[in-house]
């Protein structure tokens, strides 16, 4: 397997002036490799890639490459709504030496599975890094079908896998079904057990941005075998996430980490806006209920 395990959906740290914080996306990284994250993922949504400028997203890329120094791998947030653009980002990707991208469906076009297909096979083409395909219909306004998925992995070998945030185990099994050979990764924390059960094989996770061990602890007990220790920390876990996303992610999971005092600086850029007070003392409490604070 390439990209199996938990993956972290990292965010991008910002200053007080609003610009990304680069020492402290460099101890981030040193944070997951020391607490056992299978893979980095940076410019996802988590990391806001849609209102980092394009130097800056590229800067963020390299970053993460170079800190890593291959003591992880890396799979660089490279998609756009436009296919020059995604391009361009996976070439850059491969350039700085990621070990792959994740490219999302384009979002507002609203393409054709037609047209779908030929962007992911134009991008696909460009490079020879592996390529995760992201589905997300809730932003994107499109889903990819799971005929689109075994087409598009026919027909581009490095095509390697799919991050899938449909929130449907049945579009999941059919995906698996028509294309048994691609790497399901679990798009939303609180169905990475669900999405193991039907042939997953890991996560990108939110959570794992604060509770790292015991995230990769699920899958991997899970892929060994032990089923009951999964299911607990399911259990563990499910408060904890839902509290991660009682606002539009990543709000409430930059609050936990500023909070938490894993970044100095908890600050989003607009249209993203400061956690709300009573939803902030919910995920306080959820915090405190798992120990963290």
């Amino acid at each position: 397997m390439v990209f199996e395990g938990s993956s972290v959906a990292l965010v991008t740290p910002f200053n007080k002036e609003g610009g990304v914080d680069f020492k402290t996306l460099e101890k981030l990284v040193e944070f997951h490799i020391e607490n056992g994250t299978s893979w980095i993922l940076p410019c996802g949504t988590t990391g806001e890639s849609a209102t980092l400028s394009w130097e800056e997203h590229e800067a963020v890329i390299e970053s993460v490459v170079r800190t890593a120094r291959k003591r992880i791998k890396v799979l660089a947030g490279a998609g756009s709504n436009n296919t020059k653009e995604t391009i361009e980002l996976v070439k850059f990707a491969q350039k700085v030496g990621a070990d792959g991208a994740l490219v999302i469906s384009p979002y507002y076009n609203k393409p054709t599975q037609g047209g779908l297909r030929a962007h992911f096979g134009a991008v696909a083409s460009s490079v020879k890094i592996p390529i995760m395909l992201y589905n997300i219909q809730s932003r994107t306004a499109v889903n990819i079908e799971p005929e689109t998925v075994a087409a598009v992995v026919a027909d581009n070998p490095n095509v390697i896998g799919i991050k899938e945030s449909s929130g449907s185990l049945e579009q999941m099994s059919k995906i698996k079904y028509l294309a048994p050979k691609i790497e399901l990764l679990s798009g939303d924390d609180a169905l990475t057990l669900p999405v193991l059960s039907v042939g997953g094989v890991g996560v990108v996770s939110v959570a794992a941005n604060i509770i790292p061990r015991d995230t990769a602890e699920l899958v991997k007990a899970y892929l060994s075998g032990n089923t009951a220790r999964a299911l607990e920390l399911h259990y563990k876990m499910f408060p904890l996430i839902k509290a991660l996303f009682l606002e539009t992610n990543p709000i409430p999971v930059k609050t936990a980490m500023e909070i938490m005092g894993m970044i100095p600086s908890g600050n989003l850029r607009l249209p993203m806006t400061p956690m709300t007070e009573p939803n902030k003392e919910k995920l306080k409490k959820a915090l405190a209920d798992y120990g963290l604070i």
